[in-house]
Protein backbone atom coordinates (compact mmCIF):
# COMPACT_ATOMS: atom_id res chain seq x y z
CA UNK A 1 0.00 0.00 0.00
CA UNK A 2 2.74 2.50 1.03
CA UNK A 3 4.39 1.82 -2.25
CA UNK A 4 1.15 2.66 -4.64
CA UNK A 5 0.80 5.84 -2.47
CA UNK A 6 4.44 6.97 -3.00
CA UNK A 7 4.13 6.04 -6.33
CA UNK A 8 0.73 7.92 -6.85
CA UNK A 9 0.90 10.30 -4.59
CA UNK A 10 -1.40 13.00 -6.70
CA UNK A 11 -3.90 9.78 -7.19
CA UNK A 12 -4.05 9.04 -3.48
CA UNK A 13 -4.50 12.24 -3.02
CA UNK A 14 -7.74 12.71 -4.69
CA UNK A 15 -9.42 9.03 -4.00
CA UNK A 16 -8.89 10.17 -0.22
CA UNK A 17 -10.62 13.57 -0.71
CA UNK A 18 -13.76 11.88 -2.75
CA UNK A 19 -13.72 9.57 0.17
CA UNK A 20 -13.54 11.88 2.92
CA UNK A 21 -16.03 14.66 1.30
CA UNK A 22 -18.13 11.46 0.14
CA UNK A 23 -18.86 10.14 3.88
CA UNK A 24 -19.10 13.81 5.11
CA UNK A 25 -21.97 14.13 2.93
CA UNK A 26 -23.31 10.52 3.81
CA UNK A 27 -22.98 11.49 7.91
CA UNK A 28 -24.83 14.92 7.34
CA UNK A 29 -27.30 12.68 5.19
CA UNK A 30 -28.32 10.89 8.43
CA UNK A 31 -27.85 14.16 11.08
CA UNK A 32 -29.62 16.82 8.83
CA UNK A 33 -33.20 15.33 10.02
CA UNK A 34 -35.96 16.46 11.89
CA UNK A 35 -35.71 19.78 13.68
CA UNK A 36 -32.02 19.89 13.67
CA UNK A 37 -32.40 20.07 10.04
CA UNK A 38 -34.86 22.69 10.33
CA UNK A 39 -32.83 24.92 13.19
CA UNK A 40 -29.18 24.43 12.31
CA UNK A 41 -28.50 22.71 8.84
CA UNK A 42 -25.17 23.76 9.17
CA UNK A 43 -24.04 19.65 9.21
CA UNK A 44 -22.64 18.81 5.93
CA UNK A 45 -20.94 22.63 5.76
CA UNK A 46 -19.50 21.15 9.06
CA UNK A 47 -18.07 18.35 8.36
CA UNK A 48 -17.05 19.29 4.65
CA UNK A 49 -15.17 21.73 6.62
CA UNK A 50 -13.25 19.04 8.88
CA UNK A 51 -12.86 16.84 6.10
CA UNK A 52 -10.93 19.97 4.42
CA UNK A 53 -9.07 20.30 7.97
CA UNK A 54 -7.95 16.66 7.77
CA UNK A 55 -6.78 16.76 4.28
CA UNK A 56 -4.45 19.72 4.60
CA UNK A 57 -3.34 18.22 7.97
CA UNK A 58 -1.85 15.04 6.39
CA UNK A 59 0.28 17.77 4.22
CA UNK A 60 1.14 19.92 7.22
CA UNK A 61 -0.45 22.46 6.07
CA UNK A 62 -4.23 23.98 7.37
CA UNK A 63 -6.88 25.96 6.34
CA UNK A 64 -5.03 29.26 6.16
CA UNK A 65 -4.63 27.86 2.42
CA UNK A 66 -7.83 28.45 1.23
CA UNK A 67 -8.06 31.43 3.63
CA UNK A 68 -10.17 30.13 6.10
CA UNK A 69 -8.81 31.70 9.27
CA UNK A 70 -10.43 34.16 10.92
CA UNK A 71 -8.35 37.24 10.05
CA UNK A 72 -9.91 40.59 9.82
CA UNK A 73 -8.92 40.58 5.95
CA UNK A 74 -10.28 36.80 5.19
CA UNK A 75 -13.55 37.96 7.63
CA UNK A 76 -14.14 40.87 5.83
CA UNK A 77 -14.65 39.52 2.12
CA UNK A 78 -17.94 37.06 3.18
CA UNK A 79 -20.09 40.64 4.00
CA UNK A 80 -18.23 42.07 1.01
CA UNK A 81 -18.90 39.12 -1.17
CA UNK A 82 -22.17 38.95 -0.42
CA UNK A 83 -22.78 42.67 -1.53
CA UNK A 84 -21.57 42.19 -4.39
CA UNK A 85 -23.07 39.23 -5.31
CA UNK A 86 -27.04 40.49 -4.55
CA UNK A 87 -25.97 43.86 -6.60
CA UNK A 88 -24.47 41.97 -9.27
CA UNK A 89 -28.04 39.86 -9.61
CA UNK A 90 -30.05 42.76 -9.25
CA UNK A 91 -28.04 44.75 -12.01
CA UNK A 92 -28.62 41.16 -14.34
CA UNK A 93 -32.18 41.52 -13.48
CA UNK A 94 -32.83 45.24 -14.48
CA UNK A 95 -30.50 44.13 -17.51
CA UNK A 96 -33.24 41.80 -18.41
CA UNK A 97 -35.90 44.22 -17.61
CA UNK A 98 -34.35 46.86 -19.93
CA UNK A 99 -34.17 44.20 -22.44
CA UNK A 100 -38.32 42.92 -22.23
CA UNK A 101 -39.83 45.81 -20.67
CA UNK A 102 -40.21 43.67 -17.33
CA UNK A 103 -40.95 46.55 -14.38
CA UNK A 104 -39.81 46.45 -11.15
CA UNK A 105 -41.87 47.46 -7.91
CA UNK A 106 -41.19 47.73 -4.50
CA UNK A 107 -43.15 45.64 -1.99
CA UNK A 108 -45.25 47.26 0.70
CA UNK A 109 -45.72 44.74 2.75
CA UNK A 110 -41.99 43.08 3.44
CA UNK A 111 -41.86 39.96 5.79
CA UNK A 112 -38.27 40.98 7.07
CA UNK A 113 -38.02 37.78 9.60
CA UNK A 114 -38.18 35.58 6.36
CA UNK A 115 -35.88 37.38 4.57
CA UNK A 116 -33.36 37.60 6.77
CA UNK A 117 -34.14 34.06 7.58
CA UNK A 118 -33.15 33.49 4.44
CA UNK A 119 -29.30 34.28 4.89
CA UNK A 120 -29.15 31.98 7.64
CA UNK A 121 -30.75 28.81 5.34
CA UNK A 122 -28.95 29.68 2.51
CA UNK A 123 -25.54 30.10 4.21
CA UNK A 124 -24.84 25.83 4.61
CA UNK A 125 -26.00 25.16 1.20
CA UNK A 126 -23.73 27.67 -0.87
CA UNK A 127 -20.75 26.85 1.75
CA UNK A 128 -20.86 23.36 1.00
CA UNK A 129 -20.74 23.76 -2.89
CA UNK A 130 -17.62 26.16 -2.17
CA UNK A 131 -15.85 23.36 -0.24
CA UNK A 132 -16.82 21.11 -3.37
CA UNK A 133 -15.98 23.03 -5.93
CA UNK A 134 -13.58 25.74 -5.25
CA UNK A 135 -11.86 24.30 -2.06
CA UNK A 136 -9.25 21.61 -1.51
CA UNK A 137 -10.11 19.75 -4.96
CA UNK A 138 -9.82 22.91 -6.59
CA UNK A 139 -6.55 24.20 -5.64
CA UNK A 140 -5.18 21.00 -6.18
CA UNK A 141 -5.65 20.53 -9.47
CA UNK A 142 -4.41 23.64 -10.31
CA UNK A 143 -1.22 22.95 -8.66
CA UNK A 144 -0.90 19.68 -10.63
CA UNK A 145 -2.24 20.83 -14.21
CA UNK A 146 -3.31 24.82 -14.05
CA UNK A 147 -6.08 27.85 -13.83
CA UNK A 148 -7.73 26.73 -16.66
CA UNK A 149 -8.18 23.01 -17.03
CA UNK A 150 -9.35 23.21 -13.31
CA UNK A 151 -12.11 25.72 -13.99
CA UNK A 152 -13.15 23.66 -16.93
CA UNK A 153 -12.84 20.58 -14.87
CA UNK A 154 -15.12 22.21 -12.22
CA UNK A 155 -17.44 24.14 -14.11
CA UNK A 156 -18.67 21.37 -15.88
CA UNK A 157 -19.18 19.50 -12.50
CA UNK A 158 -20.86 22.18 -11.19
CA UNK A 159 -23.41 22.86 -13.70
CA UNK A 160 -24.05 19.42 -13.88
CA UNK A 161 -25.53 19.00 -10.08
CA UNK A 162 -27.75 22.07 -11.28
CA UNK A 163 -29.07 20.45 -14.31
CA UNK A 164 -29.18 16.78 -13.42
CA UNK A 165 -32.75 17.65 -11.84
CA UNK A 166 -35.79 16.04 -13.33
CA UNK A 167 -37.63 19.44 -13.39
CA UNK A 168 -34.47 20.81 -15.35
CA UNK A 169 -34.62 18.15 -17.56
CA UNK A 170 -38.20 18.42 -18.30
CA UNK A 171 -37.73 22.32 -19.17
CA UNK A 172 -35.75 23.27 -22.29
CA UNK A 173 -35.29 26.85 -21.73
CA UNK A 174 -34.34 26.06 -17.95
CA UNK A 175 -32.23 23.81 -18.89
CA UNK A 176 -30.15 26.01 -21.76
CA UNK A 177 -30.17 29.04 -19.70
CA UNK A 178 -28.03 26.40 -16.44
CA UNK A 179 -25.89 25.30 -19.20
CA UNK A 180 -24.46 28.62 -19.77
CA UNK A 181 -24.95 30.61 -16.91
CA UNK A 182 -23.72 28.10 -14.41
CA UNK A 183 -20.60 27.62 -15.69
CA UNK A 184 -20.34 31.76 -15.87
CA UNK A 185 -21.02 31.50 -12.06
CA UNK A 186 -18.18 29.24 -11.26
CA UNK A 187 -16.04 31.29 -13.48
CA UNK A 188 -16.86 34.51 -10.66
CA UNK A 189 -16.79 32.46 -7.69
CA UNK A 190 -13.20 30.84 -8.65
CA UNK A 191 -11.93 34.34 -9.70
CA UNK A 192 -13.04 35.78 -6.25
CA UNK A 193 -11.12 32.52 -4.65
CA UNK A 194 -7.71 33.15 -6.70
CA UNK A 195 -8.10 36.53 -6.45
CA UNK A 196 -9.02 37.06 -2.56
CA UNK A 197 -6.85 34.03 -1.70
CA UNK A 198 -9.68 33.36 0.59
CA UNK A 199 -13.13 31.28 0.27
CA UNK A 200 -14.59 33.15 2.48
CA UNK A 201 -15.28 35.77 -0.57
CA UNK A 202 -17.08 33.32 -3.56
CA UNK A 203 -19.12 32.19 -0.26
CA UNK A 204 -20.21 35.60 0.16
CA UNK A 205 -20.45 36.09 -4.02
CA UNK A 206 -22.62 32.52 -3.62
CA UNK A 207 -24.77 33.65 -0.65
CA UNK A 208 -25.76 37.06 -2.25
CA UNK A 209 -26.64 35.68 -5.31
CA UNK A 210 -28.97 33.12 -4.22
CA UNK A 211 -29.95 35.12 -1.87
CA UNK A 212 -30.96 37.71 -4.42
CA UNK A 213 -33.02 34.98 -6.25
CA UNK A 214 -35.39 34.45 -3.26
CA UNK A 215 -35.76 37.79 -0.96
CA UNK A 216 -34.03 40.77 -2.94
CA UNK A 217 -36.52 40.21 -6.19
CA UNK A 218 -38.73 37.99 -7.20
CA UNK A 219 -41.46 37.76 -10.25
CA UNK A 220 -44.45 37.43 -7.71
CA UNK A 221 -45.69 39.68 -4.80
CA UNK A 222 -45.37 37.67 -1.72
CA UNK A 223 -44.42 39.84 0.91
CA UNK A 224 -41.07 37.44 0.69
CA UNK A 225 -38.85 39.94 -1.33
CA UNK A 226 -37.51 43.98 -1.37
CA UNK A 227 -38.55 43.91 -5.11
CA UNK A 228 -41.01 42.07 -7.33
CA UNK A 229 -41.62 42.21 -10.93
CA UNK A 230 -44.80 42.70 -13.01
CA UNK A 231 -45.21 42.17 -16.95
CA UNK A 232 -42.72 38.93 -16.56
CA UNK A 233 -41.76 38.51 -19.91
CA UNK A 234 -42.00 35.28 -22.10
CA UNK A 235 -39.92 34.48 -25.01
CA UNK A 236 -41.39 33.15 -28.24
CA UNK A 237 -38.24 33.04 -29.94
CA UNK A 238 -35.19 31.49 -30.01
CA UNK A 239 -33.28 34.49 -30.55
CA UNK A 240 -34.95 36.86 -27.93
CA UNK A 241 -34.24 33.92 -25.26
CA UNK A 242 -30.36 33.51 -26.34
CA UNK A 243 -30.64 37.33 -26.43
CA UNK A 244 -31.65 37.62 -22.63
CA UNK A 245 -28.94 34.92 -21.52
CA UNK A 246 -26.07 36.61 -23.25
CA UNK A 247 -27.25 40.17 -21.51
CA UNK A 248 -27.62 38.50 -18.08
CA UNK A 249 -24.60 36.81 -18.07
CA UNK A 250 -23.13 39.02 -19.46
CA UNK A 251 -23.24 41.26 -16.35
CA UNK A 252 -21.45 38.29 -14.37
CA UNK A 253 -18.73 37.92 -16.80
CA UNK A 254 -18.12 41.97 -16.51
CA UNK A 255 -17.93 41.86 -12.67
CA UNK A 256 -15.83 38.38 -12.84
CA UNK A 257 -13.40 40.96 -14.92
CA UNK A 258 -13.31 43.45 -12.52
CA UNK A 259 -12.63 41.39 -9.85
CA UNK A 260 -9.67 40.21 -11.93
CA UNK A 261 -8.59 42.96 -11.68
CA UNK A 262 -8.68 43.43 -8.09
CA UNK A 263 -4.42 44.28 -8.38
CA UNK A 264 -4.93 47.13 -10.29
CA UNK A 265 -7.79 48.43 -8.49
CA UNK A 266 -5.19 48.36 -5.29
CA UNK A 267 -2.47 49.24 -7.03
CA UNK A 268 -3.99 52.67 -8.71
CA UNK A 269 -5.76 53.63 -5.62
CA UNK A 270 -2.96 53.02 -3.06
CA UNK A 271 -4.48 50.54 -1.28
CA UNK A 272 -2.73 47.74 0.33
CA UNK A 273 -4.57 43.82 1.02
Amino acid sequence: MKKIISKYPTLFRFVLATVLFALALFLSGLINKGDLKAYFPYASAILLGIATWLLYKTEKKSLREIGLNFSLRNSSFLPLGVLIGAITFLAAKYARALYTGESFNITETINYSAILYGLYVILPTVAVEEFLFRGYLFKKTIEKSNVIIANIIFSILFMLIHVLDENTMNNKGMMIFLIISIPVGHLLFATALLKSKTLFFPIGLHLGNNWATQHLITDSNTGNSFLYITNNASFDTWSAFMGFILIFNGVFLLVTSIIWKWDYFFKTKGIKE
